[in-house]
């Protein structure tokens, strides 16, 4: 009994808990991100690092400096908007070009997109991650300065489409500061020898960059909003599922110790079941010696027939002051074993009390004790008796 009410108490407390988390999995669910307001999430930044072409060039003998600015807009925690503009430091010139005489020989005007890939796919919870990558597409207008004679056309300045992807690694240093490592290849559009088009993807007219950035982010980015619940309001709530947890493992535990009681009272159970009765041999019909009170079946009470047998132990114990008797109940196969063992014991308890309140036999004389099971008889009805073994104290 006892371990099917902590079984029961544990049922319900569990079906409590189980309810609160599922209003804490709504709550959670429930939670949105704040519209921002055209003002929100602009973020400004410096880059620079370093560019090369990819067009059987010397990878890095052909390497040159990189300088820009961007400003961008996070229109989502997963998406982003942003224009730029980089310019490359003549400091040697590439192949097959006309060196420039200008200070940067080479600029970059556009536009690009930004995808958070962490926040696309791994959720945002309204928390800036340390660490986010971001897959960025672009497009936009390059120049190359020449400052040649218009006499031959591969000295003139040149204008090209130019389209660019890559990826940011960016290092949120806080909710403000972000420092971004940016690898990208920019194409040519116009570079590419197709006569069907007049651009197109060739890696020959592409460049390698690599670029270092620092960005600043203005405002407080975006807020999770939680509609219908205050902050408080989850607050008490985790509290109350905390509580609920520790009571469930306070259950659990007295769950497990019925157990262990359970298990220890089955082996006592069946330890009593395998035990050998004890089989009383009559050594001989003495009726000074040995009487028995028979039972019906499922009793303990003394019927008037065997009255007899009880008056004769109380007449020899009373015509022999120094003698005891010990009395030892039994039961037959019949009916549950739990319900024998007691019938046995309540036999005997029957023959011992007849003597004290009856006859007036001292109960320190008298020892009564249930000895479950009996086989002493092939008729299984002689079973059912209380043995009354009379001795003299030496």
């Amino acid at each position: 009994m006892c371990r099917i009410s902590n079984v029961i108490n544990f049922q319900m407390k569990k079906t409590v808990l189980v309810a609160a988390l599922a209003l804490g999995a709504m709550t959670a669910s429930a939670q949105g991100i704040e519209q921002s307001s055209f003002f929100d999430n602009w973020s400004l930044g410096l880059d620079g690092g370093v560019t090369t072409p990819m067009n059987h060039a010397a990878f890095w003998g052909d390497m040159r400096g990189v300088a820009g600015l961007h400003l961008d807009k996070q229109i989502t925690p997963v998406f982003g908007l942003g224009v730029e503009a980089t310019a490359a430091v003549n400091t040697s010139s590439w192949r097959n070009y006309v060196h420039s005489t200008t200070a940067f020989d080479q600029s970059y005007v556009g536009a690009y997109a930004t995808v958070d890939l962490f926040n696309l796919f791994g959720g945002y919870d309204c928390v800036t991650r340390p660490f986010s990558i971001a897959a960025v597409l672009g497009a936009g207008w390059g120049h190359d300065y020449i400052n040649g004679s218009d006499e031959f056309d591969y000295r003139k300045d040149k204008n090209y489409f130019v389209t660019k992807a890559g990826l940011n690694f960016n290092f949120n240093v806080n909710d403000n500061l972000t420092v971004s490592l940016k690898p990208y290849v920019a194409w040519n559009m116009n570079g590419a020898p197709i006569a069907q088009t007049a651009s197109g993807y060739n890696i020959n007219a592409a460049t390698f960059n690599f670029l270092a950035g620092v960005t600043y982010h203005f405002g407080d980015g975006f807020e999770c909003v939680y509609p219908g619940y205050s902050q408080n309001d989850i607050d008490a709530l985790n509290s109350q599922v905390n509580a609920m947890r520790g009571e469930r493992d306070a259950a659990l535990a007295a769950v497990a110790a019925a157990e262990a009681q359970n298990a220890a009272l089955a082996a006592d159970l069946a330890a009593c079941r395998n035990k050998a009765p004890e089989v009383i041999k009559e050594v001989s019909n003495n009726l000074n010696s040995v009487r028995y009170v028979f039972f019906k079946i499922g009793s303990s009470a003394i019927t008037a027939d065997q009255q007899p047998n009880v008056e004769m132990i109380a007449a020899y114990m009373k015509n022999h002051p120094n003698s005891k008797v010990v009395i030892k109940g039994y039961a037959s196969k019949d009916g549950p074993l739990d319900l024998n063992i007691a019938l046995a014991k309540k036999r005997a308890e029957a023959v011992k009390n007849a003597l004290v309140n009856k006859y007036k036999i001292s109960s320190s004389r008298i020892e009564a004790e249930g000895q479950g099971i009996g086989e002493m008889f092939e008729e299984e009805s002689w079973n059912r008796v209380s043995i009354c073994t009379l001795e003299e104290a030496k």
